[in-house]
């Protein structure tokens, strides 16, 4: 997949994985009672970044410092990298 960002330095270009639409009771929420996502998957990484590679789903401090946008019909997240807190097995 060819992501049309390129970060520069020490920042993460990620996908945010869907938020669930649906509690475990089978509730819908509407768009405004859903979090923001924590969990994201990284699409490309800048030269400075370290123990962070392309393919990683990751989980980042605060959602409020990241920068989102929207490319086409895709939506990206850039996170500096070391807002990032763990990487998901």
């Amino acid at each position: 997949m060819s992501v049309p960002i390129t970060p520069l330095s020490g920042y993460v270009v990620a996908q945010p994985e869907e938020a669930a639409s649906k509690t475990i009771s089978g509730l819908y929420l509407p768009d405004s009672a859903k979090e923001k996502p924590k969990s994201v998957k990284v699409v490309a990484v800048g030269p400075q970044v370290e123990g962070v590679k392309v393919g990683d789903r990751i989980i980042y401090k605060n959602p409020y410092e990241s920068t989102e946008l929207n490319v086409g019909k895709e939506n990206y997240i850039i996170i500096f990298w070391q807002n990032i807190i763990a990487v998901v097995e």
